[in-house]
């Protein structure tokens, strides 16, 4: 039997950057696909996972900077493959990293990742994902032992194993994501990345050279200890998904953790920082 969703349709004014940090909230709530118009966003989520409060903590509803209203109604059966494939396109990183569909033609770039995103977070397209990418271009990843924590589709522990690192754990709590990273990693024949269902407790007794986090500022906030303590000397911690307000915030909680900031990215208001722990 299909799953009956809500749908939530938003509309943003102005649009951006409302819409992303809607969107990123949303997901951290439960919502599990997202449509961008040009009103707004629709976000869906399932029924039996909806509940009366679940827009009590989206903090974008509540702000003065943004206009934003909704109505919600019940659907009955939404073809999720129809949905994202009319709004995947294929998208190239630096001119070396192909991120696409199945259906889509390879460019034959240096690294082609191939994803079927469906309901999961990492299609490159984000900001954050992208500037990851960007990120991980610049390392030397072989043989680093590495972890991609709240790892969406998968896609940036399978572009760290594209170069070189291994072994590598994926994690996210969602387990829709969790799915949606296996099947990528046998799409993209990966053989060093092993996922996992669950949260940061599942990092106790274990040490990795690289971390990479592209969640949001309040998980990071809140994580960002237990990422320090099993990250090895002079090991690299990358992390994204918040604005350049919010560095000042993580900036702090990285140098209590002995790390220091070697490099910062930005594209639009969306930064991304890279973090060495001292030896």
């Amino acid at each position: 039997m299909d799953a009956i969703y809500l749908g939530y349709s938003f509309k943003v004014s102005p649009k951006e950057p409302a819409t992303e940090i809607l969107i990123a909230e949303l997901g951290y709530a439960g919502f599990e696909s997202f449509v961008e118009n040009e009103e707004g966003v629709t976000a869906y989520i399932q029924k039996e996972e909806w509940r009366a409060d679940i827009l009590n903590d989206i903090y974008v509803l509540t702000s003065d900077e943004f206009a934003i209203s909704y109505t919600f109604e019940e659907i009955e059966q939404v073809n999720w493959n129809s949905e994202w494939e009319k709004n995947f396109n294929p998208i190239q990183v630096d001119e070396l990293v192909s991120i696409r569909a199945p259906f889509h033609e390879n460019p034959n770039l240096k690294y082609d990742i191939v994803i079927e995103p469906k309901m999961s977070f990492g299609t490159g397209h984000h900001e954050t994902t992208h500037m990851m990418v960007q990120h991980l271009l610049e390392l030397d990843l072989k043989n680093k032992k590495t972890l991609d924590m709240g790892c969406g589709t998968g896609i940036l522990a399978i572009f760290a194993e594209m170069k070189g690192a291994q072994p590598i754990d994926a994690i996210d709590i969602d387990n829709w994501c969790y799915v949606n990273t296996v099947e990528n990693i046998e799409r993209n024949n990966s053989k060093h990345i092993t996922p996992y269902e669950g949260e940061v407790s599942l990092l106790e007794g274990k040490n990795y050279d690289v971390i990479i986090a592209n969640i949001n500022r309040n998980i990071l906030l809140q994580d960002i200890t237990a990422y320090g303590a099993c990250l090895n000397p002079g090991g690299v911690l990358l992390l994204s998904g918040f604005y350049a307000a919010d560095i000042p915030l993580l900036d702090e909680k990285a140098k209590a953790l002995d790390m220091q900031l070697e490099k910062t990215l930005q594209r639009n208001d969306w930064v991304s920082l890279k973090y060495v722990k001292n030896s």
